[in-house]
């Protein structure tokens, strides 16, 4: 699969967050794409919210989605593109699901399991490593993010307004 592809695919992954911004959820969306064909095995977004499981991660969503659609657990053969660094749990899933490429928009300072924190999908010790891409549209990434947060701030500061 081109490299090209990676903005194409990455704003599949924002639709995806927005999606998930429009649902009240953190905007995180996800797309797993077959490396061979370029195909769109699936796509996710978070719905931790909607569906009241801390596992619900726009990564886990498309993980899931993706074994359903290929009928196996090993996700080798696959990129997955999501729009912010991926947390602990979503880059330990990606390991042991075999995906071969992460690619993802920005960086996640307080979260990230790829660069920022930890680096989880290419620890020695580990099993299985991936290749990464990171800052694929990251401005666009990083400010719907910052965008939910205002909006989110804004919406409890007049709930506080309102219960004074």
């Amino acid at each position: 699969m081109p490299m090209q592809d990676d903005e194409a695919y990455m704003a599949m992954a924002l639709a995806e967050a927005r999606k998930a911004y429009d649902l009240g959820e953190v905007p995180i969306g996800a797309v797993l794409v077959d490396n061979e064909s370029g195909a769109v095995v699936s796509a996710g977004h978070n719905l931790r919210e909607t569906e009241l499981d801390g596992t619900a991660h726009a990564e886990m969503e498309a993980i899931r989605k993706g074994c359903k659609k290929l009928g196996r657990w090993r996700l080798s053969g696959t990129t997955l593109y999501v729009t912010i660094e991926p947390c602990a749990m979503c880059a330990g899933a990606l390991v042991n699901s075999r995906v071969d490429r992460l690619v993802y928009g920005s960086l996640d300072m307080k979260a990230g399991a790829v660069h920022s924190i930890f680096n989880i999908v290419n620890h020695k010790l580990l099993n299985h490593r991936m290749e990464v891409t990171d800052g694929i549209m990251a401005d666009q990434c990083r400010q719907i993010m910052k965008d939910f947060f205002a909006m989110r701030r804004k919406q409890n500061k007049e709930k506080k307004g309102r219960n004074a």
